[in-house]
């Protein structure tokens, strides 16, 4: 892997994450842990596994909160978050050593782990908390989008996708071009009204979360219930960005 600055082609690979699907199963996060443990880079280090005061990275977590949107009944959301690989990666700006860059040619946001010097700067400048300073290596360890498995022409081109939609039993994980508007996952984006995460933060995230369907009320049809609220209504979106900007 390089540093270098890439030409830049506009496609941009990322993931679409359905929020009314993913089930909390952790599935994603653990397979994550294991791929990226064996695959690119140094491996997620882990220490005191089975102390009283276990320490390690995780690339990939899941945070479950209880949602009452407007005029509808609470509901269980389970929210997968990993870094967005945003097109103005505040990360990539504040590195000293330019240790994290952002690929010309797929979009993807990478740290060369040779050059981090693990000063955490990046880690404060990402506004999703997306990174994590490995405790072993010393060095700042991130989602890679499986960049060592996606073009991996030695494995079956089923398993060319990152480890977490690979394993995703719900199959709430998708991955794919959302540079191209004709590619499954940015007509799935366009369909079901895929959200930016924070969008007030300026970041363009190229990752997607497609919000919670509302619950079947009991005596009214589905396709009359009104859709989850936008943030500047206070409904399902601008609670979900309250809620992380607490974690």
């Amino acid at each position: 892997m390089t540093s270098l600055p890439t030409e830049t082609t506009g496609k941009k690979l990322g993931l679409v994450i359905d929020l009314d699907t993913c089930v909390g199963c952790h599935a994603c996060v653990v397979n994550c842990k294991e791929w990226n443990t064996g695959g690119y880079g140094a491996p997620l280090g882990d220490e005191d596994a089975y102390g009283a005061d276990p320490v390690g990275s995780w690339l990939n977590r899941i945070h479950t909160f209880e949602v009452t949107p407007d005029n509808a009944p609470a509901q269980i959301v389970h929210f997968p978050k990993s870094c967005l690989h945003c097109e103005d990666a505040p990360c990539v700006t504040v590195c000293p050593t330019g240790a994290s860059y952002k690929r010309g040619e797929d979009g993807i946001v990478l740290v060369d782990e040779s050059m981090c010097i693990g000063c955490g700067l990046c880690a404060w400048a990402c506004p999703y908390g997306a990174r994590e300073m490995d405790p072993v290596e010393n060095i700042m360890k991130k989602c890679t989008l499986c960049v060592d498995r996606i073009y991996n022409e030695n494995i079956p081109e089923v398993d060319r996708v990152p480890a977490c939609v690979r394993t995703c039993p719900a199959q709430a994980r998708h991955f794919g071009d959302l540079g191209d508007p004709e590619s499954d996952v940015s007509k799935l984006v366009a369909e079901r009204g895929g959200m930016d995460l924070m969008p007030e933060q300026g970041t363009r995230p190229v990752n997607k979360y497609l919000p919670p369907r509302p619950k079947t009320h009991s005596n009214t049809p589905l396709s009359k219930q009104a859709a989850p609220a936008d943030k500047a209504s206070g409904g399902f979106l601008g609670w979900l960005d309250s809620a992380l900007e607490k974690l």
